[in-house]
């Protein structure tokens, strides 16, 4: 059997190294990041031409199954995958974290996308600490607000004209992320609900803090598409097991 696991995220990974002993795997990375952590197996980078090349790239290389574990915002993927997967009449599961739940004394506000969460920052603080990664930052580029943009590589223009880039790569630990809200002065934090443990530091600092956050809810996974919340959940539909 051959599985197609789409997505380099740290549940992608552990997802190979779950099935790469019992079967054939590939693990399709979109070459986003510089340098990204390889799974176990096969790997693949760059992108497959839309659903259509990514149906053919199915039946070509003989998918039996395919696994989308890319991050819980990589939509255009998520709805790429489920059209390719239905041509291609193989099926199709969707790996995703659970997202993050507020904790007594959170200051949360919601938004239902980067440009409402832009349009949220008013009265909220002068000195944003923005978590949502490189891409999508020209929303943010007419905000009169201070921005500490922490992504993992160098993001492109346009951004805030005030803007201050941290490169970094998580996990990052509860210690570091009050220091860095300290430090910076931070008084706003914008983050996207990617529900990540290696991220989550980040929210209970600013819960001690008393710093507002506005969190980004994230895209709903395409419609009739079986879920799954972890790694071993997915695997073992892969494999066809109860559980693993």
């Amino acid at each position: 059997m051959h599985v197609l696991i789409l997505g380099g995220t740290a549940e992608a990974r552990a997802l190979a190294g779950l099935l790469h002993p019992h079967t054939r795997v590939t693990s399709s990375l979109a070459g986003r990041v510089a340098n990204p952590r390889l799974p176990e197996g096969e790997v693949r980078i760059g992108g497959f031409g839309g659903p259509d090349g990514l149906a053919r790239w199915i039946a070509e290389h003989g998918v039996d199954r395919v696994i989308d574990a890319t991050h819980p915002f990589a939509e255009r993927i998520s709805f790429n995958a489920a059209r390719a997967a239905a041509t291609a009449h193989v099926p199709l599961l969707a790996l995703r974290r659970p997202g993050w739940v507020p904790a007594e004394g959170d200051d949360w506000r919601e938004a239902g996308s980067l440009e409402e969460a832009a349009a949220a920052l008013d009265g909220l603080g002068g000195r944003v600490f923005l978590t949502t990664g490189r891409m999508g930052l020209a929303v943010f580029a007419r905000c009169p607000q201070w921005f500490l943009v922490r992504s993992v590589d160098a993001p492109e223009p346009p951004m805030p004209a005030r803007t201050e880039v941290l490169l970094d790569r998580g996990p990052f630990t509860l210690e570091g992320e009050r220091e860095l809200l300290r430090r910076h002065r931070i008084d706003v934090l914008v983050t996207k609900d990617s529900g990540a443990a290696a991220t989550a530091p980040k929210l209970r600092a600013a819960r001690e803090a008393g710093v507002p956050v506005v969190v980004v809810r994230r895209p709903p996974v395409p419609q009739g598409v079986e879920t799954a919340a972890s790694p071993q959940e997915a695997a073992a539909w892969a494999l066809g097991r109860t559980e693993l």
